[in-house]
């Protein structure tokens, strides 16, 4: 993508996240602070460009833990829907109980899955890594 199409892509998801939050939340007191939206961007860039990348994930197993490889589309797919259902249930409060602005992560990665098709450079060769060891 390169350095300049990069910090453009990220503040239109960071954009889009603060807008989706603000939207669905009016009069909301509470600060909005952090580039979590902008990041979850980047993740649905990610999830649309590498789906079957793996990513070492920490498993905990009662007292023991493990860390496994997830193909990116089951992690972020996994993340994806807990924002999606902790964004639906905090829909009812009316106000902002736990301080976690879940649309904006829901906005962010949807615009990143979105615009990474205007941003991408169409050069580039993609590396499939599901077959390698």
């Amino acid at each position: 993508m390169g350095h300049g199409r990069f910090i453009v892509f990220y503040l239109t998801c960071g954009l889009a996240a603060t807008l989706a939050q603000v939207v669905s939340n009016p009069t909301s007191v509470v600060p909005m602070v952090g580039a979590s939206g902008a990041i979850a961007g980047v993740m649905g860039a990610y999830f649309v460009l590498f789906p079957r990348s793996r990513v070492l994930t920490l498993l905990p197993l009662f007292i023991f833990w493990e860390l496994i490889e997830v193909p990116a589309i089951l992690f972020l797919g996994f993340w994806f829907l807990l924002q999606l259902l902790s964004g639906v249930g905090s829909v009812g409060a009316g106000q902002d109980v736990s301080g976690i602005a879940f649309w904006a992560h829901i906005a962010g990665f949807a615009t990143g899955a979105v615009v990474i098709f205007f941003f991408r450079r169409p050069e580039r060769q993609r590396v499939d890594w599901w077959g390698r060891r």
